[in-house]
């Protein structure tokens, strides 16, 4: 498939002279081809526009007719073939079978909003009948919840497929009967537009307004800043770093009509080796514990960036064995020359520490833009008086906490901003001060995990993928599973409504196949 670099505006490609390339991390060079247009502040208002043109006969549909729009997407992503996957693999430096897995997760995850959609409980139908008996009289009162309109989504470099055009945030606002107007990451440009070509052939099969979807590109800030502050927008959706998120977060607040910013930005997920379950396993955990860490170089948003344990032999042996299994990982391709430029000098402020010893290395990189792994050790009291250490470090890198006593254990996780994960590993022996730990991770992040590890977001209705700031910027939200639709929508309430006049879902007896809250009590 031909890759002709054009902006996706109102069901139209467009072309501009002004051009950028992709790049190929793993060579270190630009990849040679035509070039992707960069988008005008007019191309990003058109593409607003033409969302904005497209939401009330697009959210108005039958939610069978959107449902089928979404699997139609999968279908369309899956006819790609080996194009979309050799295409994703030259501009990420990522293996072949990550980006298979991930496109697996990606069309998986529209197939189940599909069904999330037909399902309709995200409708949180309500409804108190009128009491007219009562003193004064109760009114009939019916709720919804109703998409919020237009919404910007932000493409991620870690995950060209599942966190991108069509991912998550994407899959979501559709759901909800929200248009999307998708800006495309700068490192994945190729990937996007395949991506974004199938979507548009699906909009076309379905018979779904044409601004129901579109893409803007750009290596300058402006496109994204605009697509933010352009006020047919109503939402925005953002993977990425915790700069970029608070920046478009400035942007969305400052608007004469502020909306939300949901960003997910920055954690390092801490992992706690409890004292039983230490002893027990601790060699065996410490090689699980690297496997987690290099696994995809280390560039999940999930990766254990802080490991903690109380001071001990035990511990020494933990550290010794994944110093040792770390030492033999190669250095892997990083997704783009910006992020292993952050990653070596985010390792270079931690070997600065005063307070921080080096564990190990990994094997000395033999190309561009290869991150090398680092193990790094600090003691609790010394992690407590630096800053530096709470600062995630994208890339194989991790330190190990070595605590005085519970008590400093505790403290430490007491310091930590707010996470995506804490891990617990945890035996039998370990349940009582494990209890007595939980209500503090409960504060700090959006997933505790017990004997295993943050790595893998399962895709699913009880997955919260978010936490309290700055891992998000909106703790009540998750980015992954189909809780990820709330963030799209806002309830309205219609009382004393003519039966005619109400949405059909609120009308009398039409609440079958669905939850319902009907006088106060669920029904289906």
């Amino acid at each position: 498939m031909e890759l002709t670099g054009g902006l996706f505006i109102g069901g139209e490609r467009r072309q501009s002279d002004a051009r950028f390339h992709a790049y190929d991390p793993a060579a270190g060079a630009d990849i040679a081809d035509a070039g992707f247009a960069s988008a005008s502040e007019q191309d990003v208002a058109d593409a607003c526009a033409a969302a904005e043109a497209a939401f009330l006969p697009y959210s108005t549909k039958p939610l069978e007719a959107r449902a089928r729009f979404l699997e139609t997407i999968a279908d369309e992503i899956e006819a790609l073939g080996d194009v979309l996957i050799e295409r994703a693999c030259r501009e990420s430096g990522l293996p072949a079978a990550r980006i298979t897995g991930e496109r697996g997760r990606t069309v998986g995850q529209l197939r189940l909003f599909a069904k999330e959609v037909r399902d309709g409980a995200w409708q949180k139908l309500r409804i108190d009948h009128a009491d007219r008996e009562r003193t004064p009289p109760r009114p009939d009162l019916r709720l919804r919840m109703v998409p919020l309109g237009p919404v910007a989504v932000f493409g991620a470099s870690n995950f060209p497929l599942a966190f991108s055009t069509a991912g998550g945030d994407t899959a979501s606002a559709l759901a909800a009967g929200c248009p999307v107007v998708v800006k495309g990451h700068r490192a994945h440009p190729g990937t996007a537009e395949l991506i974004a070509t199938a979507i548009i052939r699906a909009v076309e099969t379905c018979g779904m307004p044409a601004g129901t979807f579109g893409m803007v590109n750009g290596t300058s800030r402006k496109v994204g800043e605009t697509l933010v502050a352009d006020p047919r927008i109503q939402a925005v959706g953002f993977t990425g770093s915790r700069g970029g998120g608070e920046a478009l977060m400035r942007i969305a607040a400052a608007r004469p009509r502020p909306i939300p910013v949901y960003a997910e930005m920055a954690a390092i997920n801490p992992v706690i080796l409890m004292p039983q379950a230490l002893k027990a396993r601790g060699p065996a955990l410490a090689e699980a514990f690297v496997a987690s860490l290099a696994m995809g170089a280390g560039q999940f948003c999930t990766n254990p960036g802080l490991v903690m344990g109380i001071d001990g032999p035990e511990l020494d042996a933990f550290v010794a064995r994944a110093g040792e299994v770390l030492s033999g990982q190669a250095a892997q391709v990083m997704l783009t020359d910006g992020i292993w430029e952050a990653f070596e000098s985010g390792k270079a402020k931690l070997a600065g520490s005063a307070f921080v010893t080096k564990v190990a290395e990994g094997v000395e990189a033999d190309g561009p833009n290869r991150g090398r792994a680092a193990l790094f050790s600090v003691a609790g009291k010394d992690f407590l008086a630096d800053p530096v250490h709470l600062h995630e470090v994208f890339g194989v890198s991790s330190v190990v906490v070595r605590c005085a006593s519970l008590e400093e254990l505790k403290a430490v996780l007491g310091e930590l901003e707010g996470q995506l994960t804490a891990t617990l590993q945890v035996d039998e022996g370990d349940y009582p001060e494990a209890q007595a730990l939980l209500p503090v991770l409960e504060r700090t992040v959006g997933r505790v995990i017990a004997n295993g590890w943050p790595t893998g977001v399962e895709v699913t209705h009880a997955m919260v993928h978010g936490g309290p700031y700055p891992s998000t910027s909106d703790p009540r939200s998750t980015s992954v599973g189909t809780l990820a639709i709330d963030r799209f929508l806002r309830p309205v309430s219609y009382q004393d409504l003519p039966e005619a006049l109400l949405p059909a879902a609120l009308r009398e007896n039409a609440q079958a196949g669905t939850v319902a809250r009907i006088d106060g009590s669920w029904t289906i």
